[in-house]
């Protein structure tokens, strides 16, 4: 029923404006559509909403994961932009300068300019 239906993820922001500017500025990702009741970005063939509530960035959780090609790079090019990793030590998962391994990936979390936490991931072939 859904399968053939793009789906787009809904980020809660605290400040819209602040929020705007990190993921078009800091991620560089483009804006798409711009209204008093919508705003959207996108990346990869996905759209990315944001709306402002009192509730945003209040998740302890991942909202969105981008899937590329080397970590590394997109760390060193988000760090320059002044993008701080998170560092875990969970049951599990434990970062090593901002980075966690497995066997068939290497991920990294940061947060966005409301709180939300985002990850960009690696995985490994072979």
């Amino acid at each position: 029923m859904l399968a053939d239906s793009p789906i787009a993820a809904i980020i809660p922001v605290s400040d819209l404006a602040r929020a705007k500017r990190f993921y078009t500025e800091t991620l560089g990702l483009p804006l798409t559509k711009e209204t008093a009741e919508d705003t959207r970005l996108e990346t990869g063939g996905t759209t990315i909403g944001l709306y402002e509530t009192p509730y945003g960035g209040q998740a302890q959780h991942t909202l969105g994961s981008w899937k590329v090609a080397d970590l590394d790079s997109e760390m060193s090019e988000l760090r320059s932009k002044g993008v701080t990793f998170e560092e875990y030590d969970l049951p599990g998962l434990k970062t090593l300068d901002g980075v966690a391994e497995t066997d068939t990936m290497r991920a990294a979390w940061f947060k966005d300019s409301e709180g939300n936490i985002l990850c960009i991931t690696e995985e490994r072939t072979g």
